[in-house]
C-alpha cells in the first residue's frame, strides 16, 4: 500500500524536522504536532518548567494520538491497472470523512460505500479501460488531526475484441407472454460464466423463483420455475462492466431492462384431433380447427414460444431446403398473421388454401395453419413469449430450435446454471 499526501506549509526553519515527522507517521495531519511546534519556536501550552523547576512535559499523558493513516489498494501513479479492480480506501487510527474517485477529466465519479465504522470505502462499480482516475480521501481522528491523500492511476487499455457486449431480450418496456425468458447474448464468448452470473440479477413483482441457464458461452437465459403470472413487472440488471470473462476478455458495459407480463395466453395444439385450444387467463376462449405437417414434414411436438410476429410474410420453401422444381416447392408472397415458433421455419399462420383439411388431417410442410378469421383473432391476442404446447406427432422439438426454455424439466434447466 502506498500513501500520497499534501504537506502543510511551515516556517522555513521547521522544514527539516517536519519532514522527519511526516516520514515517521506515513501520512499528513492538518494541525502541527508538538515536535513541529517546537521546531517553529513555539512552546506548546502544556510543556515547559513549572515554578518548582520540574519538567511538566515528562511523562505527559496529553500526547496526541497517532495520525490517521490512509491507504488505497492501488499504488499512486500505477499504470495498466486491471479494470476488474474494486478500488478501496482504508484508514487506521481514525475514520474516513470523505472519499472521491474521479474518472477522466473529472466529469465522472465512481460510486462507492463506507463500511459501518467508516474505516473502509469500497467502490460499487469496476473500472473503465484506458482511463485516468484520481482517488482523493480525507480522514480524521479523536485528537482532531486531519489526514489527506491523493492517488492517481491509469487503467489498462482494451480493444473491442477484448470486451464483450451484452444484448438483452425482450425489448425495453415490452409487454410479453407468460413463457418469455430473459435472454442475454454476448458478442465475444464468456468463459468465466460463474463470475458473470454473479453480476446478473432478475427481480420481479410479485416475487418469482427462477434461474439462469447457459445455452452457450455467448448466450444465457433466465426463466421462472413456472409460467409468469399475468401483470408481473420484471427488472433485469446485467452489471458486467469490467468483470473478468476469462481468456483476457472483460465485460464492456452494464445493461438494464424493464418489461411486463401481459394477459396469460396459452395455446394447446393437438395434431391428432387437429384442434388448438386457446386459453386466456386460464379459461378456454376459443377452439380453432388447424392442420399441421404432413408425413415427411411433421410438425414438432413440444413446448414452443412465439419468437416474432408478422402481419404478412413471404414464405419460400427454399429457406427450409426445398428448391424450385421440387414438387414440394412453394413461394407464397403474403402469408397473413404469421407467428414464428421455431428458428427452422415453423409458424402459426392463416392458411385459407387448406381450410378443407383444417380440423380433419395434416397437409402442411410443418406449420400450423388455420382460417384467416381465426389467424387474425389469434394474432390480436398473443405476445412474443406466449407458449404453444404441441402434441400428437412423433417428431420432437430440438433443444435451441427457437426459445425452447420450457421444453424440459425444471431440474434439467436449472442444472445449466454456473452457480
Amino acid at each position: 500500500m502506498s500513501v500520497r499526501g499534501t504537506r502543510s506549509k511551515f516556517a522555513a526553519a521547521a522544514v527539516a524536522v517536519a519532514a522527519l515527522s511526516l516520514a515517521v507517521s506515513g501520512c499528513q495531519q492538518g494541525g502541527a504536532s508538538k515536535t513541529q511546534a517546537a521546531a517553529a519556536g513555539q512552546a506548546p501550552a502544556h510543556q515547559g518548567a513549572d515554578p518548582a523547576g520540574n519538567d511538566s512535559g515528562a511523562g505527559n499523558s496529553d500526547t496526541p494520538p497517532p495520525p490517521a493513516a490512509l491507504s488505497t489498494n492501488v499504488e499512486p501513479g500505477a499504470k495498466d491497472v486491471a479494470v476488474d479492480t474494486p478500488v478501496s480506501v482504508s484508514v487506521q487510527d481514525g475514520t474516513l470523512d470523505a472519499v472521491d474517485v474521479k474518472a477522466g477529466r473529472g466529469d465522472k465519479t465512481l460510486a462507492g460505500r463506507f463500511n459501518a465504522d467508516k474505516t473502509r470505502w469500497t467502490a460499487s462499480d469496476l473500472l473503465e479501460p484506458g482511463m485516468q482516475y484520481l482517488v482523493s480521501a480525507e480522514a480524521s481522528n479523536s485528537g482532531g488531526g486531519v489526514s489527506k491523500a491523493r492517488t492517481p492511476f491509469t487503467t489498462q487499455a482494451l480493444t473491442l475484441d477484448q470486451q464483450t457486449y451484452p444484448s438483452l431480450t425482450p425489448l425495453q418496456h415490452e409487454t410479453v407472454g407468460v413463457g418469455m425468458p430473459v435472454i442475454v447474448q454476448f458478442d465475444v464468448p464468456v468463459h468465466n460464466r460463474a463470475a458473470f452470473e454473479r453480476h446478473m440479477h432478475v427481480t420481479a413483482k410479485p416475487a418469482t423463483v427462477g434461474t439462469w441457464h447457459w445455452v452457450s458461452d455467448q448466450e444465457v437465459h433466465w426463466r421462472p420455475k413456472q409460467y409468469w403470472k399475468s401483470g408481473t413487472v420484471v427488472h433485469v440488471d446485467v452489471d458486467v462492466n469490467g468483470v473478468n470473462a476469462g481468456n483476457g476478455i472483460y465485460g464492456q458495459m452494464d445493461r438494464s431492462l424493464d418489461f411486463t407480463i401481459g394477459q396469460s395466453v396459452i395455446m394447446k395444439a393437438d395434431l391428432q384431433s387437429d384442434e388448438m385450444k386457446v386459453m386466456l387467463d386460464g379459461s378456454l376462449a376459443r377452439t380453432i380447427a388447424i392442420t399441421g405437417g404432413k408425413p415427411g414434414y411433421e410438425t414438432r411436438s413440444g413446448t414452443k414460444l412465439i419468437v416474432e410476429k408478422f402481419e404478412s410474410k413471404r414464405m419460400d420453401a427454399a429457406t427450409v431446403g426445398v428448391q424450385p422444381g421440387d414438387p414440394e416447392y412453394y413461394n407464397i408472397p403474403e402469408v397473413q398473421y404469421a407467428q414464428r415458433v421455431t428458428f427452422t421455419g415453423e409458424f402459426l399462420h392463416a392458411a385459407p388454401w387448406s381450410v378443407y383439411a383444417q380440423g380433419a388431417y395434416n397437409v402442411s410442410h410443418g406449420c400450423v395453419g388455420m382460417s384467416t378469421e381465426d389467424g387474425a383473432w389469434l394474432f390480436g391476442v398473443t405476445h412474443r413469449g406466449d407458449p404453444v404446447e404441441v402434441t400428437g406427432t412423433s417428431r420432437g422439438l430440438e433443444d435451441g430450435n427457437g426459445w425452447t426454455d420450457w421444453n424440459g424439466s425444471w431440474k434439467d434447466y436449472k442444472s445449466a446454471s454456473a452457480l
